[in-house]
């Protein structure tokens, strides 16, 4: 049996000598990447890479050799398709981002639309984040709030993309793909239930409850527990379900909603703060029809497709790492959810991650999901909330 020191020692030597190799393949790598610039060829050669791996790990028998030698070879090729993107940026040919840099942005005198009605939660993001310089309004729904924009009936859009209690609000994210907008901001707001009622109503009376699904969700607790004995009735917004309150005049019902709707529709708080979580917040895009974002932008959002493949999100999550990109969530959602034939499990994945579009960092690891990718989109660059 070898000394363990001298195994050690003989590894040594070998690393050196793969070392030595791998210097020896990056340059071949860069005078590849010389022929792409001067003959306009893309960097990513899916078949060619297939067709190598395949060849590649037909010189071992052993199964789990195999497939290390697979894993290792595909890491090889992705840090070389790397080294490719940034001479390409180097030679100044990246794809125009279109998107659009400016040092601050005016919103004296714009249109902004949000859903819902009067004390809806979106109003209050909608004044935290713009102040008194716009003409706010309410649309019924999200997918009209894109639609105002897009038609230029308003220059904004202020929607609700995900609660710290509930998670994500999926449809806003599917609308962020239906439409060609870009998010331009954020702001959060703090979320605080109330159990609103007629004047002169008490919980004795409740027999059904009225309010978003997600507000239902966080205060499930709540309505689960202690009054589970209620119908729970969903609605298209919280302060909706307040006016409905205000409208029906029916003691029996009661809404979900924030306290300040109880002065705007007339109605009483019957039980305040009642969310599962005390800390509980919504974050809301802000949305606009022009590819623009601020100099000082330090968040990107963006959308990719991929197949249901081995190891195709771990090679599509390496650009970020390679490059140095600190990802900050990622989220999925089926593409057989919208009504896409032939896509079942197949995804779209939403990623946010820090960085500015002019950072090279950020254009080189683009440059890499533009190929390596399907249907990539970028969703914005803002100042994180």
């Amino acid at each position: 049996m070898k000394d363990l020191l001298e195994i050690r020692d003989e590894i040594d030597v070998l690393d050196k000598e793969i070392v030595e190799l791998y210097k020896k393949r990056m340059a071949l790598a860069e005078d590849v990447a010389t022929y792409k610039i001067a003959n306009n060829k893309n960097v990513y050669d899916k078949a060619r890479e297939d067709q190598k791996l395949e060849k590649l790990s037909s010189y071992v028998d052993d199964g789990f050799l195999k497939q290390g030698v697979v894993e290792l070879f595909e890491q090889i090729m992705s840090t070389s398709r790397k080294r490719q993107y940034k001479m390409l940026a180097e030679h100044g040919l990246i794809k125009d981002l279109q998107y659009k840099g400016f040092e601050s942005f005016d919103y004296t005198g714009v249109k902004v639309v949000y859903q819902g009605v009067m004390g809806a939660y979106s109003q209050m993001a909608t004044k935290a984040f713009f102040g008194d310089v716009v003409e706010a309004s309410a649309v019924a729904t999200w997918r009209d709030a894109m639609e105002a924009i897009t038609d230029g009936k308003a220059d904004y859009a202020v929607l609700p993309i995900e609660n710290s209690t509930a998670g994500i609000v999926g449809e806003n994210y599917d609308l962020l793909i239906d439409y060609d907008v870009s998010i331009i901001g954020e702001q959060t707001i703090k979320i605080d239930h109330a159990l609103l009622g007629l004047k002169g109503a008490t919980l004795d009376d409740i027999k059904t409850v009225y309010s978003h699904p997600q507000a239902l969700m966080q205060c499930s607790n709540y309505l689960q527990n202690i009054h589970s004995e209620w119908e729970q009735k969903s609605m298209r917004n919280t302060a909706v379900s307040a006016q409905k309150i205000m409208d029906d005049n029916d003691k029996s019902q009661a809404a979900i909603a924030g306290a300040h709707n109880a002065e705007i529709y007339g109605l009483s708080i019957l039980a305040d703060a009642i969310q599962n979580e005390s800390e509980n917040s919504t974050r809301f895009i802000i949305v606009s029809k022009e590819k623009k974002y601020l100099k000082n932008a330090n968040k990107v959002s963006l959308s990719f497709e991929l197949p249901h493949e081995k190891g195709s999100l771990y090679h599509i999550l390496s650009h970020f790492i390679f490059n140095g990109l600190n990802m900050t969530k990622i989220e999925s959602r089926p593409l057989s959810n919208r009504n896409m034939p032939g896509k079942k499990w197949e995804y779209r994945f939403f990623i946010d991650f820090e960085g500015n579009l002019q950072q090279e960092e950020v254009i080189n690891a683009l440059r890499g999901l533009q190929e390596e990718t399907a249907a990539m989109k970028i969703l914005g660059n803002y100042i994180a909330g």
